[in-house]
């Protein structure tokens, strides 16, 4: 199987698009600057972060790296990006004692923000932006000392070698008192300034996973930013979903028109960078690669296919694609059979993968596809299943592309038919010209589905006069979770319906005959769709409609309580804290949930 992590690889040509952000990053002409690397979740934003970093000249620049996602819930999200920074400066700095009581002078700084809850308007202000609305905390309410640092691990290792160090933070903090906003925010960037010119390099922040954070958390980030705009030698590479930063935006600020979004966005972000789509020939490479990879190929021989992949890619325009055999010739694996039908199953598969509406030709999501279809493949073996790979492959790819109710309708037919269902046979007998003639179940019979089936039904090995039964049932006991939820049956929709409306606890006796009506997995199938309805939610202030319906169904279901019990817990890590939501902790804690 694969690891979902980000590659250090250039799997997908994104060589091209990180040699001109460092070719920018370069032109010392165009500093300071920021950059957005813009792309959906799973496009491989993560990835092209690395090789741009690995493109950097690192004796001429100090990369700093932030992951807006692991602060949060943790630290404001402004101090703790300034922070990050200045201690990275401290870092590389500790040859030269002048710049480190200059950069300690910084932190101090930073704790005295933190302190006085200076940056929630502070630098807005100073740098003339528009500020929307944004209100901070006044700097007259602030208590005037260090005690309760939320980063005070992190303040300790300066401690140690600075004995005063808080002593004068304490100093400091009377004094910033007692000057204005734009004040204190003008001398910090002073003091950065100063620094980096003494540093004698360019400082590069490489911002990542802010489309995973809270909308709170990702403009709290975006704003902090700010304080760096326009100082020399300093660049920003900020990763994210644009999609998901603007709905923050307008989650954040409130009522605001498509112009103003645009116009905050354009603000902070100067140079925007997306992520390119991977078409059929992206994702045909990325299969080789990832097949040449589990097949253990040798490292010098993975290293000369990712070569030779980058270099067919490159004249992509201008020739036919690199065909199989010529691949397997090249790293003189022209014997190895079993990567010959990888390779060969990398061909039929990767125009779907590429073109299917659903996956759109996501390297996170083919992926992950494909560590389905390997556990599924380890399972069926253990299990003296007689299923071969392809077979499993072909049915992973239409549960994903086809969805819920097409992929149920599909095993049903199976079932129903002891393994050999009718329209298969039928549709891989029919040409494409009596396709559309086909009567098709309802689940079926929509446009984007019945195209799909049309390219499907001609991948191989064709499935007409095969027994699925045992591809069903391992499909059915092996889907994780968030793949897809099963479709729900007329008992579970009204479950359903009514835990979603449910207000009090006390009213549980009242729906005990409709959750005792319930299969177990209907139970699963039921607490996904409702959590999938209080993710919605993003303003905690109130109990979402449907927690309570949620916590009723977890005293009915071990299983739907441990979903429940995993999605408390991220509510938690995200430093949700609410009266209503503090005594619903403290409840579960003195009582075991059934």
């Amino acid at each position: 199987m694969w690891s979902d992590v980000e590659s250090e690889e250039d799997y997908l040509n994104f060589g091209e698009v990180s040699e001109i952000v460092v070719d920018i990053l370069n032109s010392d002409d165009m500093l300071p600057i920021s950059m957005g690397v813009f792309g959906n979740w799973g496009a491989g934003k993560s990835s092209l972060l690395k090789l741009i970093e690995n493109k950097i000249d690192q004796e001429k620049w100090i990369i700093i790296k932030f992951d807006a996602w692991l602060y949060q819930g943790y630290d404001d999200a402004r101090t703790a990006i300034l922070e990050i920074i200045a201690i990275q400066l401290y870092k590389s700095a500790q040859a030269d004692n002048n710049i480190i009581e200059k950069i300690k002078n910084l932190l101090k700084r930073v704790d005295c923000f933190r302190a006085m809850g200076l940056l929630a308007e502070g630098f807005i202000n100073i740098m003339g932006f528009p500020t929307f609305g944004v209100i901070g905390k006044a700097v007259g309410s602030i208590e005037g000392s260090f005690d309760g640092f939320q980063n005070e691990e992190e303040y300790e290792k300066f401690k140690k070698s600075n004995n005063d160090l808080i002593d004068n933070g304490k100093k400091l903090l009377k004094s910033e008192q007692k000057k204005t906003p734009p004040q204190q925010i003008n001398e910090f960037r002073a003091e950065y300034d100063e620094i980096i010119s003494s540093l004698k390099k360019k400082i590069v922040v490489v911002i990542d996973n802010l489309d995973r954070c809270l909308p709170e958390n990702a403009i709290h980030t975006l704003e902090a930013i700010r304080l760096f705009l326009f100082l020399n030698n300093t660049a920003f590479i900020i990763a994210a979903d644009e999609d998901m930063i603007k709905s923050s935006v307008t989650n954040f600020f409130k009522n605001l028109s498509d112009r103003h979004i645009n116009d905050y966005l354009d603000k902070l972000i100067q140079i925007p960078i997306r992520v390119p789509k991977a078409g059929i020939r992206e994702i045909r490479a990325y299969l080789y690669m990832l097949y040449a990879i589990d097949s253990k190929l040798p490292s010098e021989k993975i290293i000369l296919l990712r070569d030779i992949l980058e270099a067919d890619l490159k004249k992509s325009w201008q020739k036919e694609p690199l065909s199989r055999d010529e691949a397997l010739e090249k790293i003189d694996e022209s014997n190895n059979a079993d990567l010959d039908i990888a390779f060969n199953r990398a061909d039929r598969i990767s125009p779907l993968l590429a073109t299917s509406p659903i996956i759109q030709g996501n390297p996170r999501i083919v992926k992950r596809l494909l560590n389905i279809v390997k556990m599924r493949s380890k399972i069926a073996k253990l299990r003296s299943m007689p299923l071969d790979e392809a077979i499993i492959t072909k049915l992973v790819i239409f549960e994903r592309c086809a969805g819920i109710e097409a992929t149920e309708t599909l095993y049903n037919l199976i079932d129903s038919e002891h393994g050999f269902p009718n329209l298969i046979k039928d549709l891989e007998k029919t040409d494409d010209q009596n396709f559309n003639e086909t009567i098709f179940p309802t689940s079926w019979d929509q446009p984007f589905i019945k195209s799909f089936i049309k390219n499907w039904i001609k991948l191989e090995p064709k499935l007409g006069t095969i027994d699925l039964r045992a591809a069903v049932y391992l499909s059915r006991e092996t889907v994780p979770l968030g793949i897809y939820v099963a479709r729900l049956s007329s008992s579970a929709k009204e479950a359903l319906n009514v835990l979603l409306k449910i207000k009090y606890e006390s009213l549980h006796e009242s729906i005990k005959d409709i959750l005792n009506n319930l299969l177990p997995e209907d139970k699963i199938s039921v607490m996904e769709e409702i959590i999938k309805e209080i993710r919605k939610v993003t303003v905690w202030d109130t109990q979402p409609e449907g927690f309570v319906g949620a916590v009723i169904l977890a005293k009915h279901s071990k299983d739907a309580s441990k979903l429940f019990e995993k999605f408390i817990n991220e509510k938690k890590n995200d430093g949700i804290s609410y009266p209503w939501f503090d005594n619903y902790l403290t409840k579960i804690a003195n009582s075991k949930v059934d």
